[in-house]
């Protein structure tokens, strides 16, 4: 059994109001927090913009910093207010909140990754737990529960769809190949028929034999009946699942696991207890 963690009062103030929203002071954290991720975000955006990035290049890159400095001492706040920051790291909004830091020090090395810093919108999902929109959670979990349940049958149904574009493709290098030059092999062949299979039509590669146009029709009707059943899939998998999660803003003190049932005693994640009598 693993030896009980000494309580600590700083760590449990700064975790209070790090993350938990249902505090005043946690929720004007967790608010400013949004503004400054919103504002970081909407500034790379349009430093990608070529005749605005030359008038202001001096001023989005000390702002670009200034938000980095922010986040960094907010990621290491985060570590420092939990008892198992491991755990906290290595959880999905940990690793979000890293991946949000990273790319500012990397383009400090590789030109051009600092743009990677859009990643930061991620962090936005925590407007569902500050504002208590607990239902998007639930309908969330729902989605991913489904998908994850119908991996398998989804893998299936790519593989099955891999080797028809592959026939297909042959089929129309054969038919077309020394007729046009657009099917000048098979891998060519093989992209007409993905584009072609998924309805997307760019045009780029056009059948100019009667043979050929025909198949290419039904390969086009074939498309839609094709987008059908990885909708179906999913959907009747979203129809099984069920939830009754009931989530509030509550995060572990241990591991800042976030997204637990009201009534829930223990962290689903690392099982240490939730509220403890101070």
């Amino acid at each position: 059994m693993s030896k009980p963690i000494q309580r600590n009062k700083t760590k449990e103030s700064i975790h209070e109001v790090i993350f938990e929203a249902d505090t005043p002071m946690g929720r004007t954290f967790d608010i400013s927090l949004l503004v400054v991720i919103s504002i970081s975000v909407v500034i790379v955006m349009l430093e990608s913009v070529d005749y605005i990035q030359v008038k202001y290049a001096s001023l989005f890159f000390v702002l670009e910093w200034i938000f980095t400095i922010i986040f960094t001492i907010e990621y290491g706040l985060r570590l420092y207010s939990v008892y198992r920051p491991i755990k906290y790291m290595t959880s999905f909004f940990g690793v979000i909140d890293l991946l949000a830091i990273l790319p500012a020090y990397l383009s400090l090395f590789f030109a051009g990754t600092h743009y990677f810093i859009v990643i930061r919108a991620l962090r936005l999902i925590r407007i569902f737990r500050i504002f208590k929109l607990g239902h998007f959670l639930k309908e969330g979990a729902i989605i991913t529960n489904a998908l994850r349940a119908s991996r398998a049958k989804i893998f299936v149904f790519l593989m099955s769809v891999t080797l028809l574009v592959i026939i297909i493709g042959a089929f129309m290098y054969v038919v077309e190949g020394g007729n046009n030059d657009s099917f000048s092999s098979i891998p060519r062949s093989i992209y007409w028929a993905i584009v072609t299979l998924t309805t997307v039509g760019y045009g780029d590669i056009v059948p100019r034999t009667e043979l050929g146009q025909f198949f290419s029709a039904v390969v086009m009707i074939l498309g839609y009946a094709i987008i059908a059943v990885p909708t179906g899939i999913v959907s009747a998998e979203m129809v099984n699942a069920t939830s009754d999660m009931k989530n509030n803003t509550q995060a572990c003190r241990y591991c800042g696991g976030e997204g637990h049932d009201d009534d829930a005693v223990h962290c689903k994640y690392c099982g240490e207890i939730l509220n403890e009598d101070d």
